[in-house]
């Protein structure tokens, strides 16, 4: 014998409660508690019986797994070097993105059987989109299904290599009476599809829907069932998209891949630096030219400040890709140790080319556009800028100096500043001119000369 009892499960976080809440307690959203059923069993477990034998480390044997190839190089360089089988793949990314034509993409060529099951399109929208990506791949089989339980008859019959779910937000266990898209639903389907790919030694990529504050739907324990997540973001008004792992459990989780959105699909980007400083006008103020670590590989990017007189009591401070909280702190720096005034100013920064900088070695080059843009004076554009501000004004060293100071020679920079400590790491870099600078009152009048 067994019963039922109701339960409140916020769909954010996965905090419970006995009754409706209207905001969460834990991670404070409104209206995110949906209903849950939970079957209780008087019954009690019966003791296992069988022989469980714990094994030594040392008398477990490992083999070095091929990876899965996909093709597309910025997604296997994000995975670590392609997809392990067994593994469970989980990428979200807002409406319309581009996800499932990076997933269809992929896996168009891999040269074994993948399997795309789809819960939001039919068949027929699938092969047109397939037609306008320009896919063919005799390997690739397409499934309309949201019951899981079918779906896994499929993949037992079948033995694909790959299985992409589109989403996991639409798919169902029929055993259980909650709809789909909810906590118990996503959690029991990732659940089983996990154990289905470590017993049969495929791949699985859950596509997943994102809430409106850009985090993937569903419950936190869905980020710690899966092997890897990727989440895909991109700007609207710009073509540019970048794949980004936030957890992986087979490669490293700093890696970026950059694409671009076309007409017939995404094309990688296999040379960003070059690409985001395409545009750049050379004779403007304000423009200082930097370089951030994305993963493994240095990237330049253009730093775009404008300062104007503000016409009202309180100047407004107006970031795109940068944290508004770190600007206002270097604009106190340079207030208190480089006696700036922009209290009385209007401050609007840019990192062109959409990406969103969240590294300190940047600092630097923030503030000398700033002053540049200020004084309408000019920095030469064959300069590189690389340095962590501190409060005191000084310039703090940065980590993997060599690989920015290369990028940038490679590119054609004629010279670079870098923090004074950095200069005891470096070998010998004849190409580049290097200027080691200590404090932000000296860079900023070298740069400016």
């Amino acid at each position: 014998m067994s019963k039922t009892k109701i339960k409140y499960v916020c769909s954010n976080c996965g905090y419970e409660s006995l009754r409706w809440i209207g905001k969460c307690p834990e991670c404070e959203s409104w209206n995110s508690f949906t209903e849950e059923l939970i079957e209780i069993s008087k019954r009690k477990p019966a003791p296992y019986k069988g022989t469980i034998i714990a094994k030594k480390i040392s008398e477990i044997t490992a083999e070095s797994e091929d990876r899965i190839k996909t093709g597309l190089h910025e997604f296997d360089r994000v995975l670590g070097g392609g997809m392990m089988p067994g593994s469970v793949v989980l990428i979200g990314g807002d409406p319309g993105i581009g996800k499932s034509t990076l997933i269809m993409q992929a896996s168009s060529r891999i040269q074994k059987t993948v399997l795309y099951v789809t819960g939001e399109e039919s068949e027929k929208q699938i092969k047109l989109r397939s037609s306008r990506l320009k896919i063919k791949n005799e390997n690739l089989y397409v499934l309309a299904e949201t019951d899981l339980n079918a779906v896994i008859s499929v993949i037992r019959n079948l033995k694909p290599a790959a299985v992409i779910i589109d989403s996991i937000q639409t798919t169902y266990r029929s055993e259980f009476d909650n709809s789909a898209g909810t906590v118990t639903q996503i959690r029991e389907c990732t659940a089983l599809l996990m154990d289905e790919a470590k017993k049969n030694h495929f791949c699985v990529i859950l596509i997943g829907h994102v809430t409106k504050e850009g985090m993937i739907a569903g419950p936190k324990v869905l980020e710690h069932i899966v092997d890897t997540v990727l989440q895909f973001e991109g700007d609207s008004h710009y073509a540019f998209r970048i794949l980004r792992a936030q957890k992986n459990r087979f490669g490293n989780t700093n890696e970026i891949g950059i694409f671009e959105m076309r007409e017939d699909g995404l094309r990688e980007v296999k040379n960003p630096s070059e690409l985001f400083l395409s545009e750049r006008d050379n004779k403007a103020s304000g423009s200082v030219v930097t370089t951030t670590i994305e993963g493994s590989r240095p990237i330049l990017l253009e730093v775009q400040a404008l300062v104007t007189p503000s016409s009202f009591g309180y100047p407004q401070r107006i970031t795109t890709g940068f944290d508004q909280r770190r600007l206002s702190i270097l604009l106190a720096v340079l207030e208190k140790r480089g006696n700036y005034r922009l209290s009385a100013n209007n401050v609007f920064l840019n990192m062109a080319g959409g990406l969103k900088i969240t590294e300190p070695a940047v600092d630097l080059a923030v503030c000398c556009s700033i002053v540049s843009s200020l004084q309408d004076r000019q920095i030469d554009p064959a300069t590189v800028v690389i340095g962590e501000v501190g409060l005191g004004g000084e310039v703090r060293s940065v980590s993997q100096i060599e690989k920015r100071i290369q990028e940038a020679a490679k590119i054609g920079f004629k010279r670079v500043f870098i923090p004074r400590n950095n200069l005891k790491s470096l070998s010998n870099i004849s190409t580049i001119k290097i200027i080691d600078v200590e404090n932000i009152f000296e860079a900023i009048t070298l740069a400016l000369e």
